[in-house]
């Protein structure tokens, strides 16, 4: 059965499947005299039909000249901003421009606005982009080619957009800055697995105009060879971020080892802590600089990120879990020195759910990279229960897009460090690893804690030897410096896990986040000592 057959098909069992109907019209064909029902319920109905019948890829083989597109052609395709979804609409809060096909966007993506319960196809027209600057001839292309992606801008600034939804199932939001940074996904299937990963794609949009200030509702449909899925976004500019709350439902067709659930993804290639690549003459180059967890249990955890050597797997084990999300907490314009892309002004992507979806882990993937271009960051929440075909799967959450990202009522971290360990001034007798990490904030900075308080390091190691600790006040930052050696062993170079918290010594109160960190240790031929010719 080919793809028109199946969309057909869907059609004529609409209206016993109370579900809308994927058009089986191509999307230049323009409007319908009749708009078709639209609900999310029946969204999830088509879903769940879907996942039922065999995929079919949904790219299509694109005109020559739109094949031929080098990367500068294609930027310099333009949308014509009167021809904006909702211009014409007085008070409209919001405008959707749509992005056109090329370079590595092949899927043709249909466009709908919903209107009183019913859905209109959007039809992609030539004469909606300027093609001045490419060598696109727009009499050549078909009326029906179809749309890449689509992008929102809110009354705020006609011309710079605060969200962006293009290929597969990536999207990425602003926070007040208007800067944007890493990227969200609808779902993740298969992430850092032996096997190819696989890219669900959303194939369908439907916008929705609400009688709320501020507020737009975003519909899509996403497929895939293992799964189908029904997605609502509810969005809204608070206060200059973007805050968007998603109502998921999945429909596997096939058995899913690594479900992937609010999926962060995002780039780090170097910081303070992680210098591996550093040839660059800018200190600090990352869109993110740690992973946050708020636990279900209520324990704030901080993660700092790396560019390791080798593929990193990490996977936090949390049931019903408060929150979690990708933070660029760093926004001090000198760490970065960048007057180009302003990697301090990136936001931050908290994920909170709503509703409690049990057990599970957040899990943490780094992948090495060379330069700032390849997004080797990704971070997303697995469920516990197996993922079978012919069940229902409903996830809802909050993604907050922000240069203030939530912080735990304690202290929280603010640098990490690490270098070679020792004593200056004595020679070393063997290899160690320095670590020190930044507090701020919470008691250790709003007065609460009386002078007289001695406060002391929590330190945990999943191998190796701690020795010459430390927690001091740290005056330049309003807060507290921990620091500690790491004396891996000689017969083991496995990955060495680590946490740190500080608290009182008098009452066992804990005064900060925990700080954990995994680091892996240098081979034995590379453990240089360093020890200068005059000790």
């Amino acid at each position: 059965m080919d793809r028109r057959t199946l969309l057909k098909s869907l059609g004529l069992a609409g209206g016993a499947l109370l579900v809308p109907r994927l058009p089986a019209a191509p999307v230049g064909a323009g409007p319908l005299a009749r708009g078709e029902p639209f609900s999310y319920a029946g969204l999830k109905g088509m879903a769940r039909h879907f996942a039922g019948q065999p995929y079919h890829s949904h790219e299509k083989t694109l005109p020559k000249a739109i094949q031929a597109l080098t990367w500068d052609h294609y930027q310099a395709i333009r949308y014509r901003p009167d021809h904006a979804l909702w211009a014409d609409l007085p008070g409209a809060d919001f405008r959707v421009q749509f992005f056109h096909l090329g370079l590595n966007f092949k899927t043709p993506v249909k466009m709908h606005e919903v209107v009183d319960g019913e859905s209109h196809p959007v039809p992609y027209r030539t004469d909606l982009f300027d093609f001045s600057g490419t060598d696109v001839d727009a009499a050549s292309l078909p009326e029906g080619l179809g749309f890449a992606g689509f992008r929102l801008l809110h009354h705020s600034d006609w011309k710079r957009d605060v969200a962006a939804f293009l290929g597969a199932s990536y999207f990425r939001a602003t926070g007040a800055s208007r800067q944007f940074g890493l990227s969200a996904r609808g779902l993740a299937v298969n992430t850092a697995l032996p096997e190819p990963e696989e890219f669900p794609e959303f194939t369908h949009f439907w916008f929705e105009r609400t009688d709320h200030p501020d507020q737009v509702r975003v519909y899509a449909f996403l497929d895939s060879p293992s799964v189908t899925g029904a997605y609502r976004f509810t969005i809204e500019r608070v206060d200059g971020d973007v805050i968007m709350d998603v109502d998921t439902a999945l429909y596997p067709r096939q058995p899913i080892e690594r479900l992937g659930v609010a999926p962060l993804t995002s780039m780090y290639q170097i910081g303070e802590n992680s210098r591996r690549v550093a040839w660059d003459w800018r200190p600090e180059i990352h869109d993110s600089d740690g992973l946050a967890l708020h636990t279900g249990g209520g324990e704030w955890l901080w993660r700092p990120l790396v560019n390791p050597p080798q593929l990193r797997f990490n996977s936090y084990s949390d049931e019903n879990p408060r929150g979690f999300g990708l933070l660029q907490r760093d926004q001090d314009f000198d760490h970065y020195q960048d007057d180009g892309v302003f990697y301090e002004r990136r936001p931050s992507l908290w994920v909170e759910p709503r509703g409690d979806w049990g057990k599970g882990a957040v899990q943490l993937v780094e992948i090495p990279t060379l330069d700032e271009t390849f997004d080797n960051i990704v971070a997303f929440w697995r469920p516990d229960r197996p993922v079978r075909p012919g069940e229902e799967y409903l996830f809802a959450y909050r993604l907050s897009w922000t240069g203030r990202p939530p912080r735990p009522p304690l202290a929280h971290c603010v640098a990490t460090r690490t270098g070679l360990g020792g004593v200056i001034g004595r020679p070393r007798d063997y290899f160690s690893w320095r670590f020190v990490v930044d507090f701020r904030g919470g008691p250790l900075s709003d007065g609460s804690l009386p002078d007289n308080v001695e406060v002391v390091p929590v330190i945990d190691t999943g191998a190796g030897r701690v020795e010459i600790t430390s927690a001091r006040p740290l005056h330049a930052i309003d807060g507290y410096r921990a620091m500690f050696d790491l004396v891996p062993p000689e017969d083991d170079l496995a990955p060495i896990n680590l946490r740190l918290f500080l608290k009182r010594k008098d009452s066992g109160q804990p005064l900060t986040e925990t700080w954990i960190y995994q680091w892996t240790p240098p081979p034995l031929d590379q453990r240089d000592l360093r020890n200068p010719g005059h000790l």
